[in-house]
């Protein structure tokens, strides 16, 4: 059960660096949008290192 909620969180930390890279990729990033994903990613990473 340990593993799948590592893997779960790694797939969400994925996801959020995609959505951030396409984010800044766009001609006018929405900087409060960016600034809020990397705050979830940062979580995210946060939670994975807590857990090991």
């Amino acid at each position: 059960m340990e593993n799948s909620h590592i893997s779960a969180l790694s797939a969400k930390h994925a996801g959020l660096e995609a959505r951030i890279k396409a984010e800044t990729s766009r001609p006018m990033p929405d900087d409060i949008l960016v600034a809020s994903l990397k705050k979830q990613k940062l979580r995210v990473k946060e939670e994975m290192a807590g857990r090991h």
